[in-house]
């Protein structure tokens, strides 16, 4: 089977809702990422066989095909690159590169891009729900599981529930997430891996967009202690959440045929793709399961792994994943997450998969692993060995 390779892959600052990146068009965010991978990794964008967009909230202005819109808004891909929008919940660019890379070690594509957008301030958490009657699921599916509603919400809790973790545990989880996340923007960790994007503020001056702008300095567990729960005798709050994020991302995934022909570089070998489905009710454990059928497929221990991104939906999700393996707190997320950083739902598959790449180079490690949970009881795991 024909190898798998990530040449590059890029991502922008994550922009709060009503932040500095509601001005900007999806469209735009992903063409502008879509650009700055074709510059940054000297392909040809006419030998690009297609773009698979990750996005979740496919209405609105992310409708009728995200992934299309982005190539024809882009500056330096040609009409003829095709391109594809796809569902998976959170783990939709994660997919999207799983897909990519499927496609080259099939023998039947060489250059793909696998990418993700998400502007959650303009296509709102809900907007593709129908509006005025009907429900994606039948009443057949919440008799099926005994539930009037699958939230991940309710899932958070649960796992928490499940696991024994305290609020005091999980708010310390989410304050060491934003302090991470200030470190690694003090150093400069993040600065290969973002592409700058033009915005205009309130006032009709003109910026550049360049950090990410959730992260929460100076937090005290006596501050976070004073936060409502989500759920009424809740443990999970917001300091305890991922944050709505608006963002794009992409990644460059070609065949061992195309670094010659084109004279690329790959930054990391794809190693294992693994994908699985299970309690749909609990929904956000199945990381956990997912991990162990990937390192067996492998032929790995988690021992083999250098560092992981395990996204962080909820704190009780990493911490549960952390429990279950056994894993090093030293290799989990050493940039911070989603809870400090954002998650731009279907842009955070290939967001968590640059930072992966760039934190793996500048620590000098070889093997990373990405995993996310998703809406559905789903999880995708991703290993890569950095070259």
């Amino acid at each position: 089977m024909t190898e798998a390779y990530i040449v590059d892959a890029f991502r922008t600052a994550g922009g709060r809702r009503k932040g500095r990146l509601s001005g900007v068009h999806p469209a735009h965010l992903a063409a502008r990422t879509l650009d700055a991978l074709v510059e940054r990794t000297n392909i040809d964008p006419s030998v690009i066989e297609d773009v698979i967009m990750g996005c979740v909230m496919q209405a609105g202005e992310q409708a009728l095909n995200i992934g299309r819109h982005a190539i024809l808004e882009s500056r330096l891909l040609p009409t003829s690159v095709p391109a594809v929008s796809i569902d998976r919940q959170c783990g939709s660019s994660q997919q999207a590169l799983q897909f990519a890379a499927q496609a080259v070690m099939s023998g039947t594509q060489d250059v793909v891009v696998a990418a993700g957008v998400e502007n959650m301030t303009r296509a709102p958490l809900g907007i593709s729900l129908p509006q005025g009657g009907g429900h994606p699921r039948t009443p057949e599916v919440f008799e099926r599981f005994g539930v009037k509603n699958f939230s991940q919400f309710d899932g958070a809790e649960m796992i928490a529930e499940k696991w024994g973790f305290t609020r005091e545990q999980m708010d310390a989880f989410g304050l060491e997430s934003q302090a991470k996340a200030a470190a690694a923007i003090d150093a400069g960790a993040f600065d290969a891996e973002i592409v700058p994007i033009a915005i205009t503020l309130p006032d009709g001056s003109s910026d550049m967009h360049v950090l990410d702008e959730g992260v929460r300095r100076g937090g005290t567990m006596e501050s976070m202690a004073g936060l409502e729960p989500l759920s009424p005798g809740g443990r999970i709050t917001a300091a305890t959440s991922s944050q709505i994020c608006d963002g794009a991302s992409a990644a460059l995934i070609v065949s061992e045929k195309a670094l010659k022909d084109y004279g690329l570089t790959p930054s990391a070998r794809i190693v294992n793709l693994t994908i699985t489905g299970g309690d749909p009710v609990i929904m956000l454990e199945e990381p956990l399961f997912a991990t162990e059928r990937a390192l067996k497929r492998a032929g790995m221990r988690l021992d083999d792994i250098d560092l992981y991104e395990v996204n962080e939906a909820f704190a009780s999700v990493p911490m549960a994943w952390m429990a279950h393996h056994h894993g090093d707190p030293a290799k989990l997320n050493v940039n911070g997450g989603a809870i400090a950083l954002g998650h731009p739902l279907g842009a955070s598959g290939t967001k968590l998969m640059a930072t992966l790449i760039h934190a793996l180079k500048a620590r000098g490690k070889r093997y990373g692993l990405q995993t996310m949970c998703e809406g559905g009881g789903m999880a995708n795991v991703t290993i890569i060995e950095r070259l």
